[in-house]
């Protein structure tokens, strides 16, 4: 689970980012979800598209991300930005730790 502090940091590393994948009238099917989590395996950090004819909603697929261990960052428009720690990244994301 993302604090507050690193949710800012990890939309702060997604604005120059453009989406990889769209979500339309299809929905989310297993092999986008498979394809979803292999980018976030190399790259840990990413933007979808959600198209105005997709038949699931916001929520439904943040559900379906979280399923998958996936951490939705943000929802602003139609973009969704996805985060996902991985030892396989190329270049691995330092969070700012928690005051704790």
């Amino acid at each position: 689970m993302l604090n507050p502090k690193q949710k800012a940091y990890l939309r702060g590393l997604a604005n120059h980012l453009e989406p990889v994948f769209q979500i339309g009238k299809e929905g989310i099917s297993l092999e986008m979800m498979e394809g979803i989590s292999s980018y976030l395996a190399k790259h840990e950090l990413m933007k979808v598209n959600m198209l105005a004819n997709s038949t699931i909603s916001y929520e439904e697929a943040s559900n379906i991300f979280e399923g998958y261990h996936i951490e939705v960052v943000q929802i602003i428009g139609h973009i969704i930005v996805l985060y996902k720690h991985s030892s396989k990244a190329k270049e691995p994301i330092v969070l700012p730790k928690s005051k704790k």
